[in-house]
Formats: structure tokens, sequence, C-alpha cells
């Protein structure tokens, strides 16, 4: 074990030793020995209420120490953001805290991604998790106000915040007032420049931004964004330290992270949290109930890339090691494609989607996306031809990289990567066969409906 970090209490120290002692465990759902954000009830006691999470894991005494320390603390544990970028949690407390004007918290829990479960599914069992680290994240930073975005069409998880506010009283332990706000339901509105314009009161627009919203965020103000996994982390590390906390995961991406099950599995959307790096097939024979290495596994969201199984099976579940070899965990979606279902028309079908959540902004969306969905279902469609695909893939690279936000970037990417991965699929369907493996299709939920404008 690595030793005490300075400045760490007798408890965390403790915390940390009888953590090595035990034997690791490197995945687990809601309620399982050894996980950390998902420990104490089953996911079938439902929420965890205050009195529980405080018998559980005692006070966070946020008076113990200063703003300067808390910051110290978080740059010490390597904390990571737990949202597609990855980006160091510390790094937004300082620019927050040296930062003109009186900062902001807000808690992203909107979890846009349509079979992502992770962040709502934290909000519903350990709400108090969650509060806890927006609460630490406020007093490092000297912020009044703590903002929860959620979707409030997520029944079970706004429910739960909603009891769990309650049973905060009017003002948080840190002093900062907190305050529920309903997000748009569109894709888009997750994205951090489209929380703050939102919370600003100009839509939930995303834009490319040249100053970072911790610096200049909601109404001009320093704006801490992290999701709820990410806070909720925060809160673990506020109680047993630095130490405790990069025993788990790599030095490079420490802790734990989460990651939901969807697709061909026993049961679509579970969540599963990983607590060293361990091959994704393992996870999915264990959990997943899968008994052979499936057709393909879309990794990190719809805006993610396609890994065919076999290289799928084998892939460390540990971002930076997906990093390094071109792959990304993203918002942690692990999407299994049934063996005899066709990736391209699957594809496809995420792709339409894709195309239709424009926030009308700029032409690589509004028209580059819908010419890009037309094109790829006349391959399914079988009345595609080489010259078709040769614009299919001029049109991507046309669209890689440009727009007012990474929207369009994001959706080409899984259009390239399904492309690379189906090749078999694509051979078929260019000699003139309409899709008819569709057994398997619509595994990957998306919304019943249109979800209105930004």
């Amino acid at each position: 074990m690595n030793p005490a970090a300075p400045g760490e209490t007798t408890r965390e120290r403790a915390h940390a030793r009888d953590t090595a002692a035990s034997q690791p465990a490197l995945f687990g759902v809601a309620g399982a020995p050894g996980t950390r954000l998902l420990a104490g009830p089953a996911r079938s006691a439902g929420t965890e209420s205050l009195a529980q999470h405080l018998a559980r894991l005692g006070v966070l005494d946020l008076d113990a120490r200063e703003p300067a320390r808390w910051r110290e603390i978080v740059r010490e544990s390597g904390l990571l953001g737990r949202g597609g970028a990855g980006f160091s949690t510390v790094t937004k407390l300082d620019v927050a805290a040296s930062a003109p004007g009186a900062p902001l918290v807000v808690v992203n829990a909107s979890e846009g991604e349509p079979a992502s479960r992770k962040d709502r599914t934290l909000l519903e069992l350990r709400p108090h998790l969650v509060l806890d680290g927006a609460a630490l994240a406020a007093r490092a930073v000297g912020a009044d106000e703590i903002v929860v975005y959620l979707h409030r069409e997520h029944l079970r998880s706004a429910a739960a915040l909603d009891r769990a506010v309650a049973e905060r009283g009017a003002a948080d332990p840190s002093g900062a007032r907190i305050r529920v706000v309903d997000a748009p339901a569109r894709y888009i509105a997750g994205e951090t420049s489209a929380v703050v314009s939102y919370l600003s009161g100009t839509g939930a627009l995303p834009q490319r931004r040249a100053v970072p919203v911790a610096h200049t965020g909601v109404a001009q103000r320093p704006t801490v964004v992290n999701n709820a996994e990410t806070l909720a982390h925060l809160a673990l590390v506020g109680r047993f330290g630095a130490t405790w906390f990069r025993q788990a995961g790599t030095p490079e991406a420490p802790g734990s992270t989460l990651i939901t099950l969807t697709g061909a599995v026993t049961v679509p959307g579970v969540v599963v949290e990983v607590m060293a790096p361990v091959a994704l097939g393992r996870v999915l024979e264990t959990i997943g109930g899968l008994d052979a290495v499936p057709r393909a596994v879309l990794l990190g969201g719809y805006e993610g890339t396609w890994l065919s199984g076999e290289i799928a099976w084998r892939a460390p579940l540990d971002r930076h090691l997906l990093g390094a070899s071109g792959s990304s965990l993203g918002c942690g979606l692990v999407a299994v494609l049934a063996q005899h279902a066709c990736g391209l028309a699957e594809t496809s079908r995420l792709f339409a989607w894709l195309a239709d959540q424009s926030a009308g902004q700029c032409g690589p969306c509004v028209l580059g996306l819908p010419a890009l969905a037309q094109l790829l279902d006349d391959v399914v469609a079988g009345t595609a031809r080489r010259r078709d695909i040769r614009e299919l893939h001029e049109l991507a690279a046309s669209v890689r990289g440009r727009g007012a936000c990474g929207h369009p970037t994001g959706a080409v990417t899984l259009l390239e990567s399904a492309l690379e991965t189906f090749t078999p699929e694509l051979k078929h369907h260019l000699r003139g066969d309409a899709c008819t493996t569709v057994s398997g299709l619509g595994q990957f939920p998306l919304p019943r409906e249109s979800m209105g404008t930004p």
C-alpha cells in the first residue's frame, strides 16, 4: 500500500489499510462486496436515506479543512471526470477558485445518452453521495449555490433527488443553496457548454468555447460542471483520502468507474462498478450472461466506436488503457450487438436519430448529418453502389472537426467505425442485397418520439 498522503486523518489511513487488507473485487453491481460508489444496500432496497447514508459513511466534515487544502487532496487523488473527456477535476476547481465572481457548482445529471444509466442509478440509489460531492466542490471553490441539472422524465432518479434535497433541508452542509433544474430532453443538452447556455437563459445550445466555463460560465460566473459519478467519487475522496482512492484503477486513471451494459445482455441497463482493469469479456460473461464472443460491441455511447467482438472481449475496462489503443470508454456505455443482427442496420438506426438531434446551428449538422443518414440508409437497403461509399467517406471526412460543437464529429465517429467493423455486411449490401438479418435490431434504446426543440 502507498504511504499516507500528507494531511490525511487517522480515519482515512485506517480505511485505506482495511481496504488494502481485504480481498479486492474487480467489479460488481449495487450492494456487491468490494464496490465503492455502489457499496451499501442492494438495488432492491431502493434509495438510501440520509440517516442510512450517514450511518454507513459518517458525516463529511467540510469545515475540517480550508478550501485550498480540499483542492490539494483532490489533486493528490488524480480524480478525472467520468464523462467523455476525462478532464482533471482539480483543474476545474483551481480555475473557479481563482476566477473573479461568485462561483457556482453544477451537477450535470442530465445523462442524455439514451442507453446510459450510471448517473441516474447513483441519483436513484445514492443521492446523498452525489450531493456530498457537490457540497465538497462548493466548499473547495467558495460557491454559495449548487444547481442539479437533470431530466425530470427520469422519474425514479428525479423523485429520489427531491427526497434527498428535502432531507438535507434548505441549505447544504457546505452552506450552499441547492436548486434543481429540469433539463431540456435533447441529446445535446447535456454537453457542458449547452448546460451553461441553458442555465444562462439562452437555450441549451452547445458551442466551442475559447474560455473554460470554470472561469466564465453561467451568467458570467465561474462554473464548476461535473457529472453525478465524478461528484460521487469526490465525496469518497473527501472521506477516505487520496491514497485510498488511488488503490483502485490505474496510476494514469485512478479510482473505480461505472459502466452500463445494454443490448444483447441478460439485464439491459444494469450498472457495473469496475475497480481494476479487467477484460470486458469477463464482465460480459459474469454479469451480462454471454456464453460466446458477440458479433460486435459499441463502446462509449452512441457517438462512440464499434469494436469487433474479438477485440472487445479482450479490451481492458480502463479509461487510460482504452485511450492508448484508440478507443474511449466515454460515458461508460457498453452496448452488445446481437450475434445475428446487422451492425450497419443498427448504425443506420442510431445515426438517423443523431442526425435529428441537431441544434440547428451549423451546416455540418443541418445538412451534413441528414445527407450521411440517407446514404447509409441506401447502403442498408441494398441500393448503394461503390461510388456512394466513396461519397459517404468523403462527406464524413468533410464533416469531421467542423461545426459549432462536437456533435457532428461524434456522429461521424460512429459511422466510420461501423464501416470499418462491418466490412462483411457492407460487401453484402453492395451486391444489391437489402438487409434481412434484423434479429436483435432495436435492442439499443432510443427515445420513443422526438424530444422537441433545444
